[in-house]
């Protein structure tokens, strides 16, 4: 499913370190880190009338991603929802939009991969879109297992929210030749971990199933699943999952802030129906809920 532009961007205002650009200026040095290697964490977004979407939990993940790859200037929550803010009004955004947070190591002295060449301090990045949902989340997704498997913690530690996204590209390219819609990465072991770009959840004899995080991003949509459930008396099971336990599930479902809760019609040709009322129970209370988990700027 290939995103389209939205006319309504073009003239949208981006904040970059310190200040505002029009969409035609706003860029990066080719010193940039995130140019040079992809040094960079990231976090995406989601906005509503009430506030951002977990937004202190995105927040923690970006500083805590920053300070795994040991960057030495890393803003406050207080300045980056400061900056935030700023984009936000400054495009009348309140609703339907998706933010892609990045902060940068910031500009190199010289191009190289030593951070010590990183002396100009972070550079952040707020990137707010007029967006909806990425997937039809009435029609749902097809996907196919890739080859591609998934970073396990002892090669590059999925719990890093780091820009170096090629593990993933390459499984959705994998995803595109076959005419699917993202692409289902197992990790290490052979286990499903998770799409290229979200996690994914199964449902069976009355239990919802989700991957442990070993190898897959424990995303923030993912957990705001597992609360939902736990607070409404859903057995919530975290395993490892094989593909054949997902082929044959009752029900399959992929989360993330960009597509929120999507349904998955189909893996590798073979039909996952969408008759649970398990999963509808889930998707709904997800739908019902999401707003209270917003949090205002202001």
């Amino acid at each position: 499913m290939l995103q389209k532009s939205n006319p309504k961007n073009d003239h949208i205002q981006i904040y970059i370190k310190d200040k505002l650009y029009p969409r035609h200026q706003a860029k990066v040095s080719v010193f940039d880190s995130t140019v040079q290697g992809g040094d960079a964490v990231w976090e995406g977004l989601r906005v509503y009338p009430q506030g951002v979407v977990c937004l202190d939990k995105h927040l923690t993940r970006l500083q805590q991603s920053a300070k795994t790859l040991a960057f030495t200037d890393i803003p406050s929550k207080a300045e980056i929802k400061k900056a935030i803010k700023l984009t936000l009004d400054a495009n009348a955004m309140d609703d339907n939009t998706h933010i892609r947070l990045t902060l940068s190591r910031g500009e190199k002295i010289t191009s190289g991969m030593d951070p010590r060449l990183n002396q100009s301090g972070s550079c952040l990045i707020v990137l707010a879109e007029w967006k909806p949902l990425v997937y039809d989340n009435n029609k749902g997704i097809t996907v196919l297992s890739t080859s591609q498997r998934r970073n396990a913690p002892q090669f590059l530690d999925s719990k890093i929210h780091h820009n170096n996204l090629l593990n993933n590209i390459l499984a959705k390219i994998q995803a595109n030749v076959a005419g699917k819609d993202a692409g289902l990465m197992l990790d290490d072991r052979g286990f499903v971990a998770e799409l290229n770009g979200s996690n994914v959840f199964m449902i069976q004899q009355g239990k919802v199933y989700t991957p442990f995080a070993h190898a897959c991003l424990p995303g923030i949509t993912r957990n705001t699943v597992m609360e939902l459930c736990k607070d409404n008396d859903i057995q919530l099971i975290e395993a490892d999952l094989s593909l054949s336990e997902f082929m044959n599930a009752e029900g399959v479902f992929a989360t993330g802030t960009m597509g929120e809760l999507t349904p998955v019609v189909e893996i590798d040709g073979r039909v996952i129906s969408r008759d649970s009322q398990l999963m509808d129970q889930v998707l709904k209370l997800f739908k019902d809920n999401i707003r209270r988990y917003c949090e205002p700027l202001s």
